[in-house]
């Protein structure tokens, strides 16, 4: 009797392992070569749209489309260039949610430092995005929370700064800010609230505007709260504080 077991002429017991590493490596590789091509496919495509839309205007955005579908109703909403929008509204929106936007290349690093100091002294960790990060989110991803929409969002952030410039980016958003259920953009939110457009917004129409925009669905314009006209005032004292109009020439 053979000690070591049976054996089977013509079948090497080694042979049939040996011949499966190589094939899994074969997969990993046509694996990996499929990845590679589908991320320079991604960010070429995505340089290309980003690139386009420097140019066009944006008949709706992610979060527009996102709106319509849950309510079954297309939002309120007119694009119209930046020349058509009150500087007042610009300046109040700057001041509002990114009064460093004229400096940063698309991440305030300052802010984020701030809201992470914040948040170790025991306060709640809030938000410190930029208006090109807002543009990037609403226009281009989904609503949610994950680590890959925050590396879109990143993305998007970085190639908006790049082929877009700032002004091109206010225009953005500007265009497709929520100031209402339903309500997007400058032009819409102007001549539901005010009846006129947006080119002819005062002072305090545009910083009532933007008092609203962290969040519109629960702040209102019109019959505004407490809250509401309090932190009008300080947008337009802080309109001040900046400079007046001479603040968006900075942008140029």
């Amino acid at each position: 009797m053979d000690p070591h077991g049976p054996h089977h002429p013509g079948i090497d017991p080694g042979a049939a392992g040996a011949a499966w590493p190589p094939a899994r490596a074969g997969r990993g590789r046509r694996l990996l070569r499929w990845l590679a091509r589908a991320t320079l496919a991604f960010v070429l495509g995505s340089v290309l749209v980003v690139g386009l839309l420097r140019w066009l205007p944006l008949p709706t955005s992610a979060v527009m489309l996102g709106d319509w579908i849950e309510h079954g109703r297309p939002p309120e909403h007119t694009w119209v260039p930046l020349e058509a929008i009150a500087p007042a509204l610009a300046l109040a929106v700057l001041a509002a949610e990114d009064q460093r936007f004229p400096d940063h290349a698309g991440f305030d690093f300052v802010e984020i430092q701030r809201a992470l100091d914040e948040a170790e002294d025991g306060g709640r960790l809030r938000g410190a995005s930029t208006l090109t990060q807002q543009v990037a989110k609403n226009v281009f991803l989904w609503s949610g929370r994950s680590w890959l929409r925050k590396g879109l969002e990143a993305w998007f952030t970085v190639l908006q700064e790049a082929l877009w410039g700032k002004r091109r980016i206010l225009e953005v958003y500007l265009n497709v800010a929520q100031f209402g259920s339903g309500l997007y953009g400058a032009e819409a939110a102007a001549r539901r609230y005010f009846d006129k457009p947006a080119r002819a917004l005062t002072r305090a129409e545009a910083a009532r505007l933007a008092a609203v925009l962290p969040n519109p669905e629960r702040y209102r314009v019109e019959a505004p709260s407490a809250y509401v006209r309090g932190r009008a005032q300080r947008i337009l004292e802080q309109m001040d504080r900046l400079g007046g109009s001479a603040f968006l020439e900075r942008l140029d």
